[in-house]
């Protein structure tokens, strides 16, 4: 993909996998058009990533709401004529056990995770259905495929976003549109700071965003990394619960 011509909207952009991807695709020559709610922040990675500041955008928002999120998409088509390429990274986790379960974090998350996440492909796709084409890119995880103890509402957000693109994907690839779920496994980022339990295949976010970009650039439908980590977690959905239950109670990533 020759990303020189391409127009690319980031959510998320402020820190871990959405700016590591600013950085990187800013190397390539792409247009960048960087959302977050934090302005001061993405003016600063502006600052740092180009000298060209017509090639890289930063536009304050948040993408639980849909009308920021719409005027986002407005500004960047405006500015760059068209969006070939929507990473929607925007994500939060909560560590929640679910003997005390918190139905106001719960709902927190899946706001930003899963709602954000339409909020972000809806305001795109009204222009790359009138162009007939496009590339909607939604960061999940790799615990989208299976409960994990204390992770219920972060589970379920990243189940939910990848069994949603998966919809959108049939729904738009006869328009000319692409859709690309990307489930990472554990990434040095603000989301993995900090936990004191051993996160296997840790990658760094550099890494994880030259994986991300290759996928993106293969126009994947599908794409799990680290493959070490992907394959057990696959394993894992074709165990029988009580297999999977004594497993997984017995290795926690969250304290």
């Amino acid at each position: 993909m020759d990303w020189a011509n391409k127009a690319v909207m980031i959510t998320g952009a402020s820190s871990g996998i959405g700016e590591a991807l600013a950085l990187e695709l800013s190397r390539r020559g792409a247009k960048l058009g960087l959302v977050a709610r934090r302005k001061e922040v993405l003016d600063e990675i502006v600052a740092a990533i180009s000298s060209n500041s017509d090639q890289v955008l930063a536009i304050a928002a948040d993408v639980q709401d849909r009308d920021s999120m719409r005027a986002a998409a407005l500004e960047l088509n405006c500015r760059f004529g068209h969006i070939d390429v929507l990473i929607a990274n925007a994500g939060i986790g909560v560590a929640n056990d679910g003997a005390e379960l918190d139905a106001e974090k719960f709902a927190t998350v899946i706001n930003v995770n899963v709602i954000g996440a339409a909020n972000s492909a809806a305001a795109v796709l009204p222009e790359m259905i009138a162009r007939g084409s496009g590339q909607l890119v939604v960061i999940s995880s790799l615990a989208a495929y299976r409960g994990l103890p204390k992770s219920a509402a972060y589970c379920a957000s990243k189940a939910a976003v990848s069994a949603m693109f998966e919809s959108l994907r049939l729904d738009v690839k006869p328009r000319g549109i692409d859709v690309t779920i990307i489930h990472p496994g554990f990434i040095k980022t603000p989301l993995t700071a900090g936990r004191h339990a051993k996160l296997p295949w840790l990658l760094e976010v550099e890494d994880a965003a030259k994986k991300i970009l290759g996928a993106i650039e293969a126009r994947k439908k599908s794409y799990a990394f680290p493959w070490q980590l992907a394959t057990i977690v696959r394993a894992g959905m074709f165990m029988p619960a009580f297999m999977y239950d004594w497993i997984s109670s017995r290795n926690s990533f969250r304290e």
